[in-house]
């Protein structure tokens, strides 16, 4: 605003000296200036979220590429994790926000803003882990990362995890299970997986954003678990595959329910998709964790954004449907090249029919 006044007062002052011809076209030609300037400071939108850790290095560019292709309009994302992206969102402390838990019914109806779970990609979880002298990439069945983490299988020698990993020669040492210490939709899709592969695990802590672990230590976020393990020899933790990719830490593969020990890939969490877009209708809150499939990887899921079913400020819905037909449009086609999958074309066109409801 002082650069506008410093010019007007200058402008005004040569205007003085001209004839009352000329000085009437100089003053409409700085009103015109004034008046775009104004409009445009005026339709500036900021808009606040806050949520999952989990899709934050694909949402960081999403929202910044957006900013530079959509001057005026800023999104600032703050990576808290799923349960307090959930809880501001409910509150209407942020415009929306993100979770990697499809949020249930009880949830919603409890929430003083109503909003819908709009899927952006899909990840997969990986077990990480630092074993000193161990280079090979190790195998994991799902009943052994379950008993691990019930404080059952507490050795890396352990005869259960040497079974998966012949000719490994596995240490005589301690494990160190690292889990979310914060409300994390990471740790939905983990223990959802570990629900359905161990009755005990189901029995004995289930599934949520946050439970309470049996044996371990906590760490906050993706980063932190990945840096925990990263930094402590005999540790074990999950992460979204990102995650471990730009720690340059070990991880592991996973047996799949069809019994093949699979690696994380995009391509695997797409596979792990397949059944559940073909069956998805307008509601697309689905887990889709150790799937049927010759190649779909068992700990995969959706993320999804916390979208307001109404928005009290037009201009920020009009900004936020803006938003999500260029994710959709431009955003999907750069989900691979970051270690994530693209939605199903069967899922993205039912997305787009969801985001035009948005008020």
């Amino acid at each position: 605003m002082e650069n506008v006044r410093r010019i007007e007062r200058v402008d005004v002052r040569q205007a003085a000296s001209l004839g009352v011809r000329e000085r009437r076209v100089k003053l409409k030609w700085i009103a015109a200036i004034l008046t775009v300037m104004m409009a445009g400071a005026a339709g500036a939108q900021n808009i606040n979220a806050a949520g999952a850790t989990f899709p934050y290095p694909i949402y960081n560019r999403w929202f910044t590429e957006y900013a530079q292709a959509h001057p005026g309009v800023h999104i600032n994302y703050q990576s808290i994790g799923s349960g307090g992206g959930l809880q501001q969102t409910s509150e209407g402390t942020v415009d929306f926000g993100a979770s990697d838990m499809p949020v249930p019914d009880d949830k919603i109806a409890a929430a003083k803003v109503k909003f819908t779970n709009i899927p952006t990609v899909l990840g997969a979880v990986v077990p990480v882990y630092n074993i000193p002298g161990v280079s090979q990439t190790l195998n994991f069945s799902g009943d052994v990362i379950a008993d691990i983490y019930l404080g059952k299988i507490k050795m890396w020698n352990d005869p259960r995890i040497a079974k998966d990993n012949p000719g490994v020669n596995l240490p005589a040492k301690g494990i160190l299970p690292v889990y979310r210490s914060d409300g994390s939709g990471t740790t939905f899709i983990f223990t959802d997986y570990l629900s359905k592969v161990s009755p005990e695990w189901a029995g004995k802590v289930g599934k949520n954003t946050s439970v309470q672990w049996p044996a371990g230590i906590g760490q906050k976020g993706n980063e932190g678990v990945a840096g925990m393990v990263r930094q402590t020899p005999g540790a074990i933790g999950y992460v979204e595959l990102i995650y471990a990719m730009q720690n340059k830490i070990a991880y592991g593969t996973v047996k799949s329910k069809d019994g093949k020990f699979l690696k994380a890939t995009p391509e695997g969490a797409t596979a792990a998709a397949a059944s559940a877009a073909k069956a998805m209708t307008t509601d697309f809150r689905v887990s889709i964790t150790n799937a049927p499939g010759a190649d779909a990887y068992p700990i995969s899921s959706f993320t999804y954004l916390l979208i307001p079913v109404h928005f009290a400020d037009p201009a920020k819905g009009k900004a936020m449907k803006d938003f999500l037909g260029w994710m959709l449009a431009h955003g999907e086609s750069e989900a691979t090249s970051m270690d994530y999958a693209p939605l199903p074309k069967p899922v993205a066109d039912k997305v787009a029919l969801a985001v035009n409801k948005i008020q």
